[in-house]
């Protein structure tokens, strides 16, 4: 009886512990959507050439990669269940591919600036840009670590650690302008299941 109620508390823990992940995951997948969104609709030119099939380039060509990275993190949830490392992995995978939009994101916001700033020395656009990319790599750091060491995905500390990094990292993307509060950026199956991410949507592309 009591090893039944243990297996069954470890049950109830490694669900609490996968949801978070899981959490995590669609967070920060939703940030490479968002920010791969506001990437691209500043480069209508570069994404005119490649819906003609020409070769990417510069930005939409890491925007591209992003948004693949962070589907691929979203389907591979639907296998990970009730296995708190797995689901880890997922969120790490899913920031990272956040970390490389923001940083795209950044370096845009940068140059923009610099056209436009006409001798300001402000650089409103450009210093919350900075921030939000600075965030965005701390968020995958942070799932990194949680995804990592002796015990990968069990670790409450390091867990919280990642949640509230993700935290930062919406609420840094916010600020710069990346993503709008309350948009939901992730698509969901008919099934009402498993979320990913409209590629068309996100390079402003016909379906």
């Amino acid at each position: 009886m009591r090893d039944q109620e243990a297996q069954e508390s470890a049950r109830n823990a490694d669900d609490g512990l996968s949801e978070s992940h899981t959490a995590r995951t669609r967070s920060a997948a939703a940030r490479t959507a968002a920010t791969c969104h506001y990437l691209t609709s500043r480069q209508s030119a570069l994404v005119a050439k490649r819906e003609a099939g020409e070769p990417l380039q510069g930005p939409v060509l890491k925007t591209e990669h992003a948004v693949r990275t962070a589907t691929e993190a979203l389907t591979a949830l639907s296998a990970s269940a009730s296995d708190p490392a797995a689901a880890s992995r997922c969120a790490r995978n899913a920031a990272a591919a956040a970390a490389l939009a923001a940083q795209t994101a950044q370096a845009h916001d940068q140059a923009h600036d610099q056209v436009h700033a006409q001798g300001r020395a402000d650089g409103h656009a450009a210093k919350n840009a900075v921030a939000a990319s600075r965030a965005a790599l701390q968020a995958s750091l942070a799932a990194g670590a949680a995804a990592a060491g002796g015990n990968p995905g069990r670790d409450q500390a390091l867990n919280e650690k990642a949640d509230a990094a993700e935290k930062a990292a919406v609420d840094a993307a916010e600020k710069a302008g990346w993503m709008q509060p309350g948009r939901e950026y992730l698509s969901q199956s008919e099934s009402g299941g498993e979320f990913t991410i409209s590629l068309a949507d996100v390079m402003h592309l016909e379906h």
